[in-house]
């Protein structure tokens, strides 16, 4: 009898708990739904488990995941594994793992382990092995092997470092940690690579090299426009601040270099001179030369 009437104060409270959270969730625009659910009571370890096709929905962020776990005030934040997809539709941001962290109070989702992201507004998408989705400062960071796909002109930027970020707001992504960016058949190296996802242009910064296969490719500019520079060439950076600018007809893409002070600037391809060289050579430095072919 005594264990009878335990058991159902122990469901009562399971039950009231429950529904208190519930309700204090809603209020925040907070849902959830399960097939399964288990609340635990013990002190300083209160969680509710969610346990298959889990789902929680907060405002216009919605979470699924074979298990998911709400703890903390209100049930602030969720530990989820399994499947997890997390499909924001007011960014038009989906985001998929195996397992994710979120605090629903300071919109922040962060995946530790392979994550893709794809954002429809800029025909993105993100891959890495780590993930952090910022979504009060409407930015992500990415770590690891990290992997960025865009449809730029009607062709495929392909982005590969060790560590991006991706800020929404001003449309700009910043990659670092031996970057390097394929377009357009052409291929530039640098300490830092930049690109404004508006404009599809391209800034380089510090150990600067390039080469451009393509005609009419974007070739390094300091100002986004010159000749078009059709030869295989390497661009690289001589002495600090040092600007390599491309032949005219290319577009949008600024090169910015620092290196010893044993090497020299890279030299600008001359427009309308097919095979014209022009080398640098200042006193007590080797020289470097380029060559651009104007179409």
């Amino acid at each position: 009898m005594f264990e009878a009437r335990l058991l159902i104060r122990v469901a009562s409270s399971i039950l009231l708990l429950a529904v208190v959270a519930l309700a204090t969730a809603n209020a925040n625009n907070f849902s959830f739904s399960t097939d399964r659910m288990t609340t635990v009571l013990a002190k300083g370890k209160e969680h509710t488990i969610l346990s298959g096709n889990a789902k929680i929905t907060n405002g216009d962020t919605v979470i699924t995941a074979n298990q998911i776990e709400l703890y903390g005030p209100s049930f602030r934040y969720a530990n989820c594994t399994g499947d997890v997809k997390v499909v924001d539709k007011k960014r038009g941001i989906t985001l998929t793992a195996q397992k994710l962290y979120y605090d629903r109070t300071e919109d922040l989702s962060r995946v530790e382990g392979y994550a893709e992201m794809q954002d429809t507004k800029n025909e993105l998408v993100v891959k890495g092995g780590f993930l952090e989705n910022r979504g009060k400062e409407d930015v992500t960071i990415v770590q690891i092997g990290v992997r960025i796909l865009k449809i730029a002109d009607k062709q495929q930027m392909v982005c590969r470092s060790e560590f991006a970020r991706y800020n929404r707001k001003t449309d700009n992504l910043v990659l670092s940690g031996t970057p390097v960016v394929y377009w357009k058949g052409d291929e530039y190296h640098a300490s830092q690579i930049s690109i404004d996802l508006k404009t599809d242009e391209i800034s380089l910064e510090g150990e600067v090299s390039g080469t451009i296969t393509s005609e009419g490719g974007n070739g390094p500019t300091s100002s986004g426009s010159g000749a078009s520079a059709t030869s295989n060439s390497t661009s690289s950076a001589g002495s600090p601040s040092q600007t390599s600018p491309a032949t005219s007809g290319s577009t949008g893409t600024t090169a910015t270099g620092t290196a010893d002070s044993g090497s020299t600037a890279g030299a600008a391809g001359t427009s309308g001179a097919p095979g014209t060289t022009n080398t640098g050579n200042p006193s007590g430095s080797s020289s470097t030369s380029s060559t651009g072919t104007s179409p």
